[in-house]
């Protein structure tokens, strides 16, 4: 059974189609839960509360999931990853959760940034302003350059 028949099924209400989906799923959401949130627990608990929505939902809304493997990064050397991920730790920890949700959503899961700021609630022209800041503030915070629009932000925040 290909994706398209595991959704058609658990739209209908198929349990065993629906656990099959969110399993797919679910390693996804739980690393950007934990991005977004910096805390394993909260991360759980919120998948968690997220699949049992989608589970009392399903017959009523559509059930969307795009099921796309991440790309492993080039670089062989061991030592350079932990040093990457680390540098991206840092400037993620300096990012308020709203505008690391933003850069979480677009850069790790590949949302368009119109889906992004429907996924928020939020006005799409916040999004686009979010992640542009956001951006400014990594850059800063790992030493790639300074920070865009440095008088209006200071630690993910609007001055």
């Amino acid at each position: 059974m290909d994706q398209r028949d595991l959704v058609e099924q658990a739209r209908k209400g198929d349990h065993d189609a629906f656990a099959a989906l969110a399993g797919a799923a679910i390693v996804r959401l739980d690393a950007a839960a934990r991005l977004i949130l910096r805390d394993r627990e909260l991360a759980r608990d919120a998948v968690q509360d997220a699949m049992m929505r989608a589970a009392r939902h399903r017959r009523r809304r559509p059930i969307e999931v795009e099921l796309t493997v991440l790309d492993a990064p080039s670089v062989a050397d061991a030592s350079s990853q932990i040093i990457d991920r680390e540098l991206l730790d840092r400037g993620l920890r300096a990012l308020e959760p709203e505008w690391r949700a933003v850069v979480v959503l677009h850069y790790y899961l590949g949302m368009p940034l119109p889906e992004v700021a429907g996924t928020l609630g939020i006005p799409l022209g916040t999004a686009k302003s979010r992640l542009h800041r956001s951006i400014g503030v990594l850059r800063s915070t790992v030493g790639i350059g300074p920070a865009t629009d440095s008088a209006l932000v200071t630690e993910g925040r609007l001055a």
